[in-house]
């Protein structure tokens, strides 16, 4: 995935310095809205299940070899015409014959005209979140903005309300960036489905000239029109011919930009990050990367998901400490409902991790890796570093009690404080690294940050 060539634009393209700000702000905001929010329907599993070990690198959906089970809800427009799937019969249950093409319409010209892209950002902000990726276009290959380049295949196939444009504004007002995904891999309006293995996904990816242009000329608009800080493609697994030249185009256009690295996987092609899905905290060390993944086991909204399925709150912490730790960023994601509410309980995690940062930022915002990424503490806790500022963070990923030994000796004259806090905690060495002694007005926390001058 991704890749360096020699000389020209592509050589420079894939040499250029990763923009400052990507990596200073860690966390983004992954959405993934579409019509199937409406139905919001789709098997739930529990990840092991799901994830192929050994291939971290390889996005969920190709690894998942029951096409029948998959718990994208997202993609309930192929999962539903797959023979004996679980979403076939709720269909037939609750929507009998109705294409897909009804909910399009019922999200079209019902749940969109009523969305307000305010408590987004405002929830986003709290968050603590740096950057916004939002889906211009899924699978299903309906547009959230008014295009001039309209689907050759489906009539009124794009929301007519600018719903990439108001977002845009409203997360730029709150100072975090805007970024777009777009599945030009797969669309499918222009056929392919159901897909029932990964043979059929990519005979399902759309070839040909005039899709090629369709894509390109959508790119074109979206990066004119927006200047999104992030082009986040999906699907890329069959040449983009134009994929240099929209580059090009779009670092002229937003020259602190990035673009992940699925515009053509088959081949290497410059990127500026390295895109991983779900099962991966770990990425190239060589490399600027980014895991996203769901808060549950969907991207799109799934009414079946729990608390059984969600990530906890201190999950949630412990999975963007790791990732930081390793040199990634966490682009986590919403689903929000059919009428563009996002739930309750995607909320509660969301402005838990917010919180949590709010008090220990300083040790994630605008850090480096440390010489190695993880420790533990003399009781068995798990310990993740990070350093910047002439300072190595601690981050405990428990509740340490009164006393933590951490598996790390400071200089004598170091200094040692809790995040949040001025206060210099009193130390003392030992065998094991060096014995803490934490304050006992600390308030509980999925983890605590020592910093270490």
């Amino acid at each position: 995935m991704g890749g360096t060539a020699a000389g020209g634009t592509l050589g420079k393209a894939a040499t250029r310095p990763v923009p400052g700000w990507y990596d200073e702000v860690k966390l983004g905001i992954f959405v993934h809205w579409n019509a199937a929010a409406i139905p919001a329907f789709a098997p739930v599993h529990l990840l092991r299940d799901l994830v192929a070990p050994g291939t971290p690198n390889v996005p969920l959906r190709l690894q998942q070899q029951t096409w029948r089970t998959l718990p994208y809800a997202e993609m309930y427009q192929n999962t539903m015409a797959v023979a004996g799937s679980e979403t076939g019969r709720y269909h037939a249950e609750h929507y009998g014959t109705m294409p897909y093409d009804g909910f399009v319409e019922q999200f079209r010209d019902r749940m969109i005209p009523g969305w307000d892209p305010g408590p987004w950002a405002e929830l986003f902000q709290q968050a603590g979140a740096g950057y916004v990726v939002l889906t211009t276009k899924t699978e299903d290959g309906f547009l959230l903005w008014p295009s001039r380049h309209t689907n050759p295949h489906k009539r009124g196939w794009q929301s007519p309300r600018d719903v990439v444009g108001e977002l845009a504004g409203a997360v730029r007002a709150r100072g975090m960036r805007f970024g777009a995904y777009y599945s030009e891999g797969m669309d499918w309006t222009f056929g392919g489905i159901p897909i029932t293995d990964d043979t059929k996904l990519i005979e399902a990816m759309p070839q040909g000239e005039q899709y090629a242009r369709y894509t390109d000329a959508h790119w074109r608009e979206l990066v004119t029109r927006y200047r999104p800080s992030v082009l986040w493609n999906d699907y890329g697994f069959l040449p983009n011919a134009d994929a240099e030249a929209l580059f090009e185009t779009y670092y002229a256009t937003v020259p602190d930009g990035l673009v992940n690295d699925r515009f053509d996987m088959s081949r290497p092609l410059p990127a500026d990050f390295v895109t991983l899905e779900y099962a991966a905290t770990t990425g190239p060390a060589d490399r600027k990367w980014e895991a996203c993944r769901g808060i549950g086991t969907s991207f799109g909204y799934n009414r079946l998901e729990s608390d059984a399925s969600y990530l906890s709150e201190t999950a949630l912490v412990h999975l963007f400490v790791d990732i930081v730790a390793h040199g990634g960023n966490l682009l986590i994601n919403v689903g929000p409902t059919g009428t563009g509410q996002i739930p309750a309980a995607q909320r509660e995690r969301l402005l838990g991790l917010g919180k949590w940062l709010h008090t220990n930022g300083e040790a994630i915002y605008r850090t480096r890796p440390w010489d190695r990424a993880k420790g533990i503490t003399s009781m068995g806790q798990q310990i993740r570093y990070t350093t910047s500022n002439n300072a190595v963070n601690a981050i405990v990923l428990d509740s340490p009690g009164p006393v933590v030994e951490i598996d790390m000796t400071p200089g004598p004259r170091a200094t040692i404080t809790l995040a949040g806090t001025r206060d210099r905690l009193r130390w003392e060495p030992t065998p094991h690294g060096a014995r803490v002694q934490l304050p006992r007005s600390a308030a509980r926390q999925p983890a605590y940050a020592l910093r270490i001058r």
